[in-house]
């Protein structure tokens, strides 16, 4: 809702610089003055004492992980292979921070908001159906029929049921296609951030805080571009809270959330963004047609199913080793 009211006023560019700023700042203070509760010393502890028993019956050591994960952490890999895979690390950053907020906000200035906004919130149905594929579902054929389910409700929202919609040349003349394509390379962005961060031997501050610094130096050089002017007042206060609220402090709990989640039960929480930011976008006066208002609810119950089955995939998983 925020974004919405930025972006009727300011360039994309000029919105995106204020985000980068504000969660830079956030990213630094966590850096600066890490909590001993949420620290990395303090989760080693924590998962000693919950699961201690297990692993040593296992027989393996406490930095390993959960079964479920298939490759190895970062922390485990031989000493030369360190420098190169941290590398990699700080690009999954890049690509989370960068990649998702950028393109979620290109999307938003190209296209209705309420639109753009269930496009890249397909993320959870895409993390989900990724998840539960590589971890040998119990119902494959239903998985598949619900992420079809989701992907059509996705083409009725873009189109709003016109066949000849997708064959219009002024569509892909215009704006729209951009936005569509961004707000779909965001929800990409997103899942493949989702899916990696957990597994990845790196705290989240530390990957966050130079993908925010490295956004902050580009969108600057994006506003010099586009030569845009100087943000005061509340419009200054609103870029900031978006960038140290729900893109700073919303990436670092999602982040740790992802670390310290065995079971897949933070994916209750990804499937509850579509409905709800769906909700405060109505509640701010945007609108659907009925056709779109369809395929909103075919991409909200698609991520609902798959969310289920893959609670239902891991528990027994779990339950059967």
């Amino acid at each position: 809702m925020v974004g919405k009211t930025l972006l009727a006023l300011h360039p994309v560019s000029q919105v995106q610089f204020l985000q980068f700023c504000g969660a830079a700042v956030v990213f630094a203070l966590i850096r600066l003055f890490p909590s001993p509760l949420v620290g990395e010393g303090g989760l080693a502890k924590r998962g000693r004492m919950r699961g201690a028993g297990r692993i040593a019956d296992a027989g393996v050591s406490s930095n390993t992980p959960h079964p479920s994960r298939r490759s190895a952490p970062i922390h485990l890999l031989p000493q030369g292979e360190k420098e190169r895979v941290s590398l990699a690390a700080y690009a999954v950053g890049f690509l989370g921070l960068v990649g998702t907020m950028v393109l979620q906000y290109i999307g938003f200035a190209s296209m209705p908001v309420i639109e753009a906004n269930l496009v890249a919130y397909t993320w959870p149905l895409m993390t989900a159906a990724a998840v539960i594929l590589l971890g040998r579902p119990r119902r494959p054929l239903l998985l598949g029929l619900a992420a079809a389910v989701g992907f059509a409700g996705v083409a009725l929202v873009i189109s709003g049921g016109r066949a000849h919609f997708w064959f219009n040349r002024a569509w892909f003349e215009g704006g729209s296609v951009v936005g569509y394509l961004a707000a779909f390379g965001s929800a990409l962005c997103m899942a493949f951030y989702s899916l990696t961060v957990g597994r990845l031997g790196v705290p989240p501050e530390r990957l966050l805080l130079p993908s925010a610094l490295i956004g902050v130096a580009l969108t600057f050089a994006w506003c010099l571009h586009d030569g845009a002017g100087r943000l005061t007042g509340p419009h200054l206060l609103l870029g900031l809270y978006l960038g140290a609220g729900p893109m700073g402090l919303g990436y670092y709990f999602w982040s740790r959330a992802a670390k310290l989640d065995h079971g897949g039960r933070i994916a209750v929480v990804a499937y509850l963004t579509p409905i709800a930011s769906t909700f405060l976008l109505t509640l701010s006066g945007e609108s659907l047609s009925m056709t779109a208002v369809a395929g909103a609810v075919l991409v909200i119950g698609s991520c609902l199913a798959v969310g289920i089955e893959g609670t239902e995939t891991r528990h027994n998983v779990q339950n059967a080793r």
